[in-house]
């Protein structure tokens, strides 16, 4: 029998870390709720058609595709072949594969919304809190099975939506005790690039190589959008746009002296202005332990195919670490699925990493660790009766408790309380029995103490 593994880029979660990730998770969950947003959940599988396009060719193929059921059936064996060799040619074949796993909660949430738009009272405020799968490349911070949370507003266009997203990002993070940069962009200004360096058609190679600039460097960048096509002229053009440095507002009047021209680019900046000047207000009154910083960033891409307006990414300072937080406005999202003009925007927390972020700077909080607060020990049949009655009081209480078992010695009784950091033992012993009283002993002081009564704990 093979010794027993796990599939490459997946995990288990033990009782301590579920207990982490379910800290990050209602932190999450709870601004959502002060904001207004509802719950929402979609199948872990969709039908391929709903996914496939959507993420730009680089996204397409991270998407796990699950095979038809009943390949092996003889009858199917000829068409299994036939799709088979479809697939090595680049191409999706129905008698092979119909469904595939969710690659994010976007597109889930825009099918949803094109199926039951007539029902929704729209704007529609949803938050979305599964795990999702990408075929990527495991390494650190980066998985092939993680989760996501995302809050996203469909029917309306008000920029006020942005200003209260990036507030999410703010008071998330400053309530986890994470200092992070909001990084702020503008599809439109992106557009306006690539209009600038020759026509529309090129938005999506620009975004895609300007996407990987923080992995491969601005030189690799260079190299690709020559590969993809652009004159050198071109390229200068947007070596020029990726080296805009300064304040938020020497970067924007950059910006506006190269593209100015461009009505596009015009549009995007005066949004950027907007959401940064009430975002960065609304960032100061937020108090935690973590600081944000609102920064405008014009090498920011996000390089799929939805995006039409601003665009986010959080960082975490100090931890080299990928993205923590992404999204942005995608104006026609719901139109790839027949229903027009409803614009969304969203937003996305990358949970994976935002755990590892707080392992690695120290700041989950220590009580997090504690299942069991209290343990009666077991010292004997009538003893144990006793304790098991007096565990349903304090369960009753709210109290988190547990008996041992067995009558076993107490030094495995002990070990078994240090395993699981259990602060409090009970002891129900022959004298307590006889004095109706009952003994509590601090596990990590080691003070001890006889209470009369079960709510005095």
């Amino acid at each position: 029998m093979s010794k027993p593994s796990l599939p490459s880029g997946t995990r288990d979660f033990g009782p301590d870390t579920v207990r982490k990730r379910s800290y990050i998770l209602n932190t999450i969950k709870g601004v959502f709720e002060i904001y207004g947003f509802q719950p929402l959940e979609t199948p872990a599988m969709e039908n391929l058609d709903t996914l496939m396009g959507k993420y730009g060719d680089e996204g397409d193929k991270l998407i796990f595709k699950i095979l038809n059921n009943g390949l092996n059936d003889p009858k199917n064996i000829d068409k299994a072949r036939a799709a088979f060799e479809q697939v090595i040619a680049g191409k999706n074949d129905k008698n092979l594969t119909e469904r595939a796993l969710r690659y994010d909660l976007t597109i889930p949430f825009a099918r949803y919304v094109a199926m039951n738009h007539g029902q929704l009272a729209l704007p529609f405020r949803r938050y979305q809190v599964q795990p999702v799968w990408r075929a990527d490349r495991p390494q650190k911070g980066r998985y092939r099975e993680f989760y996501q949370c995302d809050a996203d507003v469909v029917g309306s266009k008000s920029l006020y939506n942005e200003v209260e997203l990036a507030a999410i990002y703010t008071e998330v993070f400053q309530r986890l005790g994470i200092s992070v940069e909001i990084r702020l962009n503008n599809r439109k200004i992106l557009a306006a690039l690539a209009e600038h360096c020759g026509g529309a058609e090129k938005m999506m190679d620009i975004t895609i190589a300007i996407d990987k600039l923080d992995k491969i460097g601005m030189e690799k960048v260079k190299e690709e959008l020559l590969e993809r096509s652009l004159s050198a002229d071109q390229v200068n053009s947007i070596e020029a746009y990726l080296k805009i440095e300064g304040s938020n507002e020497e970067k924007l009047a950059a910006v506006e002296q190269l593209l100015g021209h461009i009505e596009t680019a015009r549009q995007g900046l005066e949004e950027l202005r907007f959401v940064l000047e009430l975002a960065t207000a609304t960032a100061s009154s937020v108090k935690g332990k973590g600081k944000a910083e609102l920064v405008c960033d014009f090498t920011l891409a996000r390089g799929l195919n939805y995006y039409t307006g601003i665009i986010f990414e959080v960082r975490a300072i100090g931890v080299k670490m990928g993205s923590i937080g992404g999204g942005g406005r995608y104006d026609d999202l719901t139109g790839l699925f027949g229903v027009p003009d409803l614009p969304g925007v969203g937003i996305s927390f990358g949970v994976d990493r935002i755990y590892d972020v707080l392992e690695e700077l120290g700041l989950f909080p220590e009580t997090i660790a504690v299942g069991t607060e209290y343990i009666f020990f077991n010292l004997g049949e009538a003893e144990s009766r006793r304790a098991f009655q007096l565990m349903q009081e304090l369960r009753a209480l709210g109290k988190r408790c547990e008996l041992y078992p067995e009558a076993v010695k107490l030094p495995k009784q002990f070990k078994y309380a240090d395993q699981k950091k259990i602060p409090h033992a009970i002891f129900i012993g022959s004298n307590e029995l006889a004095s109706g009283n009952l003994t509590i002993k601090n596990l990590l002081t080691g003070e001890q103490r006889e209470l009369t009564d079960i709510r005095e704990v």
